[in-house]
């Protein structure tokens, strides 16, 4: 949404970067693509969106925050604001966000353009626990119910659709970072507007932080959801500035950010929030070519007793019929039947449709891309070529990056930044931003206190980035989860090791390190004593295996107890060298004798880091 202005303002200098009308001698040089976004522009002349807004407004243009402009404009504002623009190389030049290039059909050229045509937007709801994600979203069903669900019952299959003054809009019916982030790291980005639901009476909490985080990440615009407002102790002011403070500036304030106040619980506001959301469709220009073969991503899967493999998919592209022959992720099959969100049997889907399809070989996985093909043979290629991509598939970490820097591969470096306590944030986050170069920039994406987490490893999938702790330790599914994907993880307690190893990495002079992988997992359900001093534990392997040999830690609620080497490995009476998960055997470690029913055996590896 674009920011209203007095007239008569003179020019704002920026609030980073070199002085709005700087001598041309002291003007910093600045490569500009001849298309980007306003947010990219922002972030390449390292000034707020909102200086950019206001340069863009006096030269006539009205713009909102994911809006392309060409490189005239971009030169204009570039040169207000005390820059000396320049085209960027065609070698060097940087890809407009996948986002914004899908949704307005900018892949397609020539005649394809032609056939684009206004789709619903896709919609997806997320913010902290008990702030209301769910019942806004069963408050919008039950006041905007379409008018052939009358007397039917709904089939929950994952999104549902709305219709607002003569449009629609999709809802993914799957709240939460966690899920949004899951199908961004496996290559589907769906959602085209985030709706932050944030508590009147609770403020802006840490997963709302995380919720924003994640929204950006995928450069998608963010509408706020002011709920709660009818409670006695709601406070919208306060949760305005808490928002300002997380970077979110809404409109009434100057900034770009449309925020709703209302009530789920008493079903206010959801007409106007409903209206808004057309209103940032509107200007995101959110098309696609119906004509096209149907191309879409899973958002549901599962197996059925009766009907097989059914997947419920949201076409992004083409319309999709019964009959097509498709590949879904590394599975293929044809189209038997086709279900709405209303459970009614249909023969075509169009963009922006969310549809359960019976017929696949197997269950895919959520996040897989689907596509339609001609032909079994084309289906089959597909499916080998994504095995490939996916075996060929490298990650971004500290080991390889000066590599990749030079080759063109990376052009930022992105960071998901835990630390033991809050105050060791911000001075590591500036620390970092510092490093950056005229090659590579280095952005934090998401920062916050604990251990790394599960989700932690989701974002840095789907951002291509590393993560970093700075005196904090990792959550077993998280190594185990950023060993599976080839995600680095590096944990430092010295902030002069952190900056130095991140230094070294962008200059190519970083040594190699070792990562841990996480073999396997046991449960201590009995001890035994084999003499006065040596004892073993009869253990249950819970995940991976046991090794005769292998690393080993032995916890208790979470503590270290001791960390040694299985030294013996026993099934029955037998000696075995392994032991894999859902079996019993007994275990002793070497120099450690300190077993307790119900302790934690993890086994590990170390290795060097690529």
């Amino acid at each position: 949404m674009a920011i209203t202005s007095n007239s008569g303002d003179t020019p704002v200098p920026a609030t980073r970067g070199p002085q709005a009308g700087s001598q041309p001698a002291e003007a910093r040089p600045v490569e500009i693509a001849p298309t980007l976004s306003v947010r990219q522009l922002a972030e390449t002349l390292g000034v707020s969106v909102i200086d950019v807004i206001k340069q863009l407004m006096r030269i006539g243009i009205m713009a909102n925050i994911n809006q392309l402009i060409d490189y005239e404009a971009a030169a204009t504002v570039a040169t207000n604001l005390g820059y000396e623009p320049r085209p960027e190389p065609q070698a060097t030049r940087k890809l407009s966000s996948t986002v914004i290039d899908f949704k307005k059909g900018q892949h397609l050229q020539g005649e394809a353009r032609k056939n684009l045509k206004p789709r619903p937007a896709v919609v997806t709801i997320m913010g902290h626990v008990d702030h209301g994600k769910t019942r806004l979203l069963d408050a919008i069903r039950e006041t905007n119910v379409m008018a052939s669900e009358a007397g039917g019952i709904t089939q929950h299959i994952g999104a549902y659709q709305v219709e607002v003054g003569g449009h629609k809009v999709t809802f993914l019916d799957t709240p939460g970072h966690e899920a949004f982030t899951a199908m961004r790291a496996r290559g589907a980005q769906v959602t085209d507007i985030v709706i932050l639901v944030v508590a009147a009476d609770d403020g802006v909490m840490p997963q709302t932080l995380e919720a924003i985080d994640h929204a950006r990440a995928a450069g998608v615009p963010i509408v706020v959801a002011v709920n709660k407002i009818d409670k006695p102790t709601a406070n919208p002011d306060s949760v305005k500035q808490q928002l300002a403070d997380a970077g979110l500036v809404i409109e009434e304030w100057g900034g770009d950010v449309v925020c709703i106040p209302i009530s789920a619980k008493e079903k206010t506001g959801i007409t106007e929030l409903l209206e808004n959301l057309l209103l940032v469709a509107e200007m995101e220009e959110i098309r696609a070519d119906p004509s096209r073969p149907a191309a879409g991503v899973v958002i549901e899967a599962k197996m059925d007793k009766t009907k097989g493999a059914l997947a419920t998919v949201l076409v992004q592209e083409g319309t999709l019929r019964t009959g097509d022959t498709l590949v879904v992720g590394t599975t293929w099959g044809r189209v038997k039947a086709m279900f709405n969100d209303l459970g009614k049997h249909i023969r075509k889907a169009e963009p922006a449709t969310p549809v359960e399809i019976l017929g696949l070989s197997s269950v895919p996985q959520v996040g897989d891309t689907m596509n339609v093909l001609t032909s079994e043979s084309q289906a089959q290629k597909l499916i080998q070529k994504r095995q490939e991509e996916k075996r060929g598939r490298g990650a971004v970490n500290l080991s390889n990056l000066y590599d990749q820097i030079s080759t063109g591969q990376v052009k930022e470096l992105n960071i998901i930044l835990k630390a033991d306590v809050q105050g060791s944030i911000e001075p590591v986050r500036s620390s970092l931003q510092q490093l950056s170069t005229d090659e590579v920039q280095v952005r934090v994406l998401h920062s916050g206190t604990g251990n790394i987490t599960e989700t932690d490893v989701m974002l840095a999938i789907a951002s291509k980035g590393i993560i970093i702790g700075f005196g904090v330790g990792s959550q077993t599914g998280a190594r185990r989860l950023a060993g599976r994907e080839g995600v680095s993880i590096r944990s430092y307690k010295v902030i002069y090791d952190l900056i130095n190893d991140v230094s070294s990495a962008l200059k190519g002079m970083l040594e190699p390190t070792y990562i841990e992988v996480i073999e396997g997992q046991a449960e201590v359900r009995s001890v035994f004593a084999l003499g006065k001093q040596e004892k073993v534990a009869g253990v249950y392997i819970t995940e991976g295996k046991v090794t005769r040999g292998a690393s080993a830690r032995l916890r208790r609620g979470g503590e270290l107890v001791c960390e040694s080497t299985v030294s013996s490995l026993r099934r029955f009476k037998d000696n075995v060298k392994e032991v894999a998960a859902g079996y019993e055997c007994g275990v002793g470690l070497k120099d450690c004798n300190e077993f307790q029913v119900g302790d934690t055996l993890e086994l590990f590896r170390s290795e060097i880091s690529q």
